[in-house]
């Protein structure tokens, strides 16, 4: 037993806003029955399997309970809303109703033995926790009060924990700190984030390297036609600083400067609106991409969930046939509602008398009936009432200003497809209107009001792919188990059919998702006998997952199938030109989703991720190696045909035929992996980067795309109706999947070819200098001796060609209309060529021609003092700077000219001042200009001409278009 801590709860003046809520509740639905709550279940008194878990004190925080032990069912709805900052875990006792992530919902609570909340001081309790553990899914543990009679023994598990940063919009809660500092999930957890580095950047670092050991080599061969006299070694120094303009240390500023304006001209862009460029230092990256991954629902799909189809087994209804749904709805509860009012003397429950009669086939009207029932409360969803206008805005006091009007009434749930399912309930008669901790309540279409008792709840999970609750219905008591699931999960659970797998496969086929809906009666010693069995399970310490799963599964079988469901997630606007965009810009789109293989393969096709006259191979489910070696060479026959694979085959074929697989999967058009884990699709991610070595991107808007959107080089994320996470986690932020496409041809492009011709001419500038002062050292029987000196030095990479230089950020080669209307020119960005070994050697014969022609035109023409050398040439290496700008640029801006005639003047300027480095007298004569204007003439003309020439020979593609 740990020590007892004493407990100090916050005090609360919220108990008279909650009674007042209470009331106008009850005034709302005067029709209800009697209150859910008026019988607590029993309390079991089990020895607990306490082993080597933790054993930690009751800590208490937030505010005490409202009402007592008796009000359970009438204490105020506290809903939860859910700000993921960490995993730090708050055990909640009293009423909660917890709403944590969009994927998750959970609904519980923990008894705790009050009579009052001033009792909470002087309890005598503990609780058993986990040891702290990296798993953010699960948590187990005991909560035991010792001190009542008979003691309270309560099991603790994930669905009584709360995440640190939650909100508690109304109501209270109790808990207790389990896990604080190192131990918090959030921080066991944590990896060091990695930087991602573009292809332009390690590219760019592969040419400074050669520019290195250019200036080293270069320094030694000065040295040694020195004949190595003297100190050598010194005078090879020398030679390094002087040749050290040849490594471009102002090419990382520049660029970055680069990054930040790509980016600040993405988030301008009004085509796109909303797009956040959450990193400066991989915009070219959206130029070079081979690869694109997306997930499907919420990212190609608007997760806007649409009920469409309702399927009996004999009879199917559609959008068009709902209102009949509605006729059977009203007539069914129409009878019922006067057989209740012919026999309110009996008092026998029908229950008794339908268990005794023969079973007989039920009536389509009835089957209807049962089904749409057992949708309306087969659900983890809430009706929200919000707070009317001007009222009151306190959390405490929120209960008491709502408005329970239909008009004021709207749903959350965990996910789109469950309110989908209760608004069409709604849509054909049967309305929830009310859900609490322990009941359900739901009103007819004649206006009579249905209170049904929540007994247990059984949450979905990724693993079991169903949910399930027991009801109990408070005017016939009779105890109802329903469940509800995908297919896969429930065709083992219900009664023999012929028609469930069919009907699955045509609805998968017209893109629907489906859901099995279930059900089974329960007599009231079956629930007790299994109510016992799952508390003891519950309350266990070691395997206590599978042995609550063992006693559930006690119930899953021979449950009477009730009813089919699809439900339509319907396709993002732009969708379909996007991606037929992006395939004509020779990307490779691969869809990675968690769907079953019927409905992702409708959506591929929908979509025209996979094309009208491609062929599709689906995958066969393999489990051994024999298996997928067949497969594979199955699937190596076919050629230009997309490939849909189960995530459970993937793994298998990667497990043993890692190369062979991903070859022959990067041949194909499109690829479709469906049923994929979030770990399988940062998996792929990692091995297209591998095996590929093209540049991925992945774009996803959930949590569960978090880690693809990591692993890829490039990643963006869509705002969606899954919360930020991707968003937050991307490199890029969008709104819709549509802006994929402008965000790639038109800014990806634009990024890539303004980074490379800045790039390159970055190290020009540097090698042109260089180049004179090695011409310069020559002629003076290579002294070491520096060419330019002080403030020309500086100026030259500054102010008088930053400018310039820089503007060509602002320069394309083509229109973003014209790249949007022909996506085929971004398939020549994939091949590096802006920027190459190729390219960067013609740019060095440039530099040393020009910075030749420069030197040795200002030796020859030179009269008869070194100062005019000086002012030749670098007068001249000026204006050459700046007409190979004015050569490089494709499309003018007007900051181009501003800032050619800026630099230009700030050099004209600064002669004036600079009379230890130039003869005045001589700069303002007709024959230093003519010497000037002749060296210029001479290093430019040959390279305007050469370009001229092969813009008429051998012209880009793009020029074709925009001529």
């Amino acid at each position: 037993m740990a020590d007892q801590i004493p407990l100090y709860p916050l005090r609360s003046a919220a108990a008279a806003a909650a009674a007042a809520a209470n009331r106008k509740r009850a005034a709302y639905y005067s029709a209800a029955g009697p209150g859910p709550g008026a019988e607590r279940p029993s309390r079991y008194q089990l020895e607990d399997e306490s082993a080597h878990l933790d054993e930690m004190p009751l800590m208490m925080s937030e505010e005490g309970f409202e009402n007592d032990e008796s009000d359970y069912h009438t204490l105020p709805r506290a809903r939860v809303t859910q700000r993921k900052r960490g995993l730090e875990w708050f055990v909640c006792g009293g009423w909660k109703f917890l709403c944590t992530r969009i994927k998750e919902f959970h609904q519980t609570w923990c008894f705790l033995g009050l009579q009052k909340k001033q009792d909470l001081f002087s309890i005598n309790a503990y609780v058993y926790a986990q040891k702290p553990q990296l798993d953010i899914h699960s948590f187990e543990g005991t909560f035991t009060r010792e001190d009542s009679d008979p003691p309270i023994h309560e099991s603790l598990s994930i669905e009584n924990t709360l995440w640190a940063g939650t909100v508690v919009a109304s109501g209270t809660v109790i808990g207790v700190v389990i896990y604080t500092g190192k131990e918090t999930r959030s921080v066991m957890n944590t990896s060091n984030p990695k930087s991602k580095a573009g292809l332009l950047d390690l590219e760019l670092n592969q040419l400074t390297k050669a520019l290195f050991l250019a200036l080293v080599a270069l320094s030694v061969v000065m040295v040694t036609l020195q004949g190595f006299v003297g100190p050598w070694y010194r005078n090879l120094l020398r030679f390094l600083l002087l040749f050290s303009y040849i490594i471009p240390i102002s090419l990382r500023v520049n660029l970055d400067m680069g990054k930040a304006a790509y980016g600040w001209m993405i988030m301008r862009d009004e085509s796109i609106p909303g797009t956040v460029v959450r990193t400066s230092t991989i915009p070219e990256e959206l130029g070079r991409l081979v690869y694109l991954l997306t997930d499907k629902t919420g990212t190609l799909t608007q997760n806007e969930m649409v009920f469409k189809r309702l399927h009996l087994g004999t009879v199917s209804y559609g959008p068009d046939t709902m209102d009949e749904i509605q006729n059977h709805v009203v007539d069914s509860y129409s009878q019922t509602h006067s057989q209740a009012g012919g026999n309110t003397t009996s008092s026998t429950p029908p229950r008794k008398a339908q268990s005794s009669a023969p079973k007989v086939r039920k009536s389509v009207s009835s089957r209807v009936h049962e089904a749409v029932k057992a949708v309306a409360l087969c659900h983890n969803v809430t009706p929200v009432y919000e707070s009317r206008a001007g009222a009151a805005t306190d959390a405490e006091f929120a209960e008491v200003d709502q408005d329970f009007s239909d008009e004021n009434r709207t749903y959350q749930a965990s996910s789109p497809d469950e309110v989908a399912l209760v608004q069409w309930t709604e849509s054909v008669g049967l309305t929830l209107v009310n859900r609490d901790l322990t009941s359900m309540q739901l009103r007819t279409p004649s206006g009579q009001v249905l209170t049904y008792c929540l007994l247990q709840t059984f949450p979905f999970t990724s693993e079991s792919k169903r949910m399930g609750v027991i009801v109990r219905d408070e005017s016939t008591a009779e105890i109802t188990f329903y469940m509800k699931g995908a297919d896969t999960a429930m065709s083992t659970i219900v009664q023999y059919n012929d028609w469930l797998e069919e009907e699955c496969g045509n609805m998968a086929r017209e893109g629907l998702r489906t859901l099995v809906v279930a059900k089974k009666a329960l007599t009231e010693e079956q629930y007790q006998d299994f109510e016992s069995r799952y508390n003891q399970a519950r309350l266990s310490l070691h395997d206590r997952a599978l042995k609550v799963a063992a006693v559930v599964e006690s119930l899953e079988r021979e449950m009477e199938l009730l009813c089919l469901t699809g439900v339509e997630d319907q396709l993002q606007a732009g969708v379909r030109p996007t991606l037929e965009m992006l395939r004509n810009a020779g990307i490779k789109i691969w869809m990675l989703t968690g769907d079953k293989l019927e409905t992702a393969t409708c959506i591929a096709k929908s979509s025209h991720l996979v094309s009208r006259t491609q062929d599709t191979h689906i995958f066969r489910p393999v489990t051994s190696r024999g298996e997928a070696h067949l497969e594979l060479n199955a699937f190596r026959r076919k050629h230009d045909c997309a490939l849909v694979i189960s995530g459970d085959s993937l793994e298998v074929c990667l497990k043993y035929y890692e190369h062979e697989f991903m070859e022959l999967a990067c041949q194909c058009p499109a690829v479709v992996c469906c049923r994929c884990s979030p770990t399988q699709k940062a998996r792929i991610v990692s091995l297209l980067r591998q095996h590929t070595g093209r540049r991925t991107c992945a774009i996803g808007d959930g949590g569960n795309d978090v880690s693809m959107i990591q692993a890829a080089d490039c990643g963006i994320g869509i705002e969606g109706k899954e919360g930020r996470q991707a968003s937050l986690a991307a490199d890029f932020s969008i709104t819709q999947f549509r802006h994929v496409g402008r965000l790639l041809v038109v800014h990806g492009r634009s990024s890539y070819k303004r980074s490379a011709a800045l790039g390159q001419f970055v190290m020009h500038r540097g090698l042109i200098i260089s180049t004179m002062q090695a011409v310069f050292s020559s002629v003076f029987y290579f002294a070491s001796v520096p060419l330019y000196q002080g403030f020309l030095m500086v100026g030259y990479a500054t102010v008088y060609t930053m400018f310039p230089v820089f503007s060509l950020v602002l320069d394309e080669d083509v229109r973003p209309d014209t790249a949007m209307l022909y996506p085929e020119l971004y398939k020549d960005l994939t091949k590096g060529r802006s920027l190459s070994f190729k390219t960067f050697l013609v740019w060095v014969l440039i530099s040393v021609y020009q910075g030749g022609i420069l030197m040795y035109g200002a030796l020859v023409l030179f009269e008869s003092e070194f100062v005019h050398v000086v002012a030749i040439s670098f007068t001249a290496l000026i204006l050459t700077e700046l007409l190979m700008v004015a050569l490089t640029v494709r499309t003018w801006h007007w900051l181009m000219v501003v800032a050619q005639f800026l630099s230009l003047g700030c050099y004209v300027a600064s002669l004036a001042f600079l009379n230890e480095y130039f003869d005045v007298a001589f700069i303002t004569t007709v024959t230093f200009v003519w010497k000037v204007s002749a060296i210029t003439v001479v290093s430019c003309l040959p390279l305007y001409t050469l370009k001229f020439l092969r813009r008429k020979l051998s012209p880009p593609s793009y020029s074709k278009l925009t001529s």
